[in-house]
């Protein structure tokens, strides 16, 4: 049975409105082991997964590499502090568009001048101004998403009836993907310009 084009817009929207962050105040202030890292994070994520029953939000073989690969100060004495944790939050939502270099060119700066910066500006801080910058953009997103679902639907009008629908949904994933490689862009030459590499223009990236 395949989905109502209607009902997968507000199924969409609906996901949307259940988004929400880690919020600092919930994150344990004692020092954590990996184990404890990991029941948590699983506990306050595991609604962002595709596949919530199987897919793993985080392991202690990836907590493992983002230290030895320099996303993630080490643990003392086994334990992980509450900035750990903030981090592995960060890492969580980049890993799914960009590499473990462009990550680690991102946050060592933050890493180097904020993990553990006693009394000055803290990573929390900066944690809490980027979340609620992006809670704000929701609505916003929302109504993007449902700009581009009516463009969608305008398409294909001379196509078989039989294969209308699903040529709609397929246009509406593309739009909806075009965006999301456009931004990618964006964001990796802004990251390369942080490492002071050469950057290639859009122009160069799609010939």
């Amino acid at each position: 049975m395949t989905i109502d084009n209607r009902d997968l817009l507000n199924s969409i929207l609906k996901s949307l409105d259940r988004i929400s962050h880690i919020n600092p105040d919930d994150i344990p202030n004692i020092d954590l082991y990996m184990d404890q890292v990991t029941t948590f994070m699983d506990s306050r994520l595991r609604s962002t997964a595709r596949y919530p029953g199987e897919d793993k939000i985080l392991t202690k073989t990836m907590i493992n590499n983002y230290a030895k690969n320099d996303l993630l100060p080490p643990p003392v004495k086994k334990k992980y502090s509450k900035e750990h944790v903030l981090l592995l939050i960060f890492i969580y939502y980049y890993k799914g568009i960009l590499s473990i270099n462009d990550i680690q060119t991102l946050l060592k700066p933050i890493t180097d001048k904020y993990f553990q910066g006693g009394q000055g500006f803290k990573l929390e801080d900066i944690y809490l101004e980027v979340f609620d910058m992006e809670e704000k953009q929701i609505q916003a997103l929302k109504e993007d998403v449902v700009k581009k679902f009516r463009l969608a639907q305008g398409t294909f009008q001379e196509a078989p009836e039989a294969d209308a629908d699903f040529l709609r949904k397929f246009a509406f994933i593309c739009t909806l993907s075009y965006d999301v490689y456009l931004k990618k862009l964006m964001i990796e030459k802004m990251i390369d310009e942080l490492s002071g590499k050469p950057t290639a223009s859009a122009e160069e990236k799609t010939e």
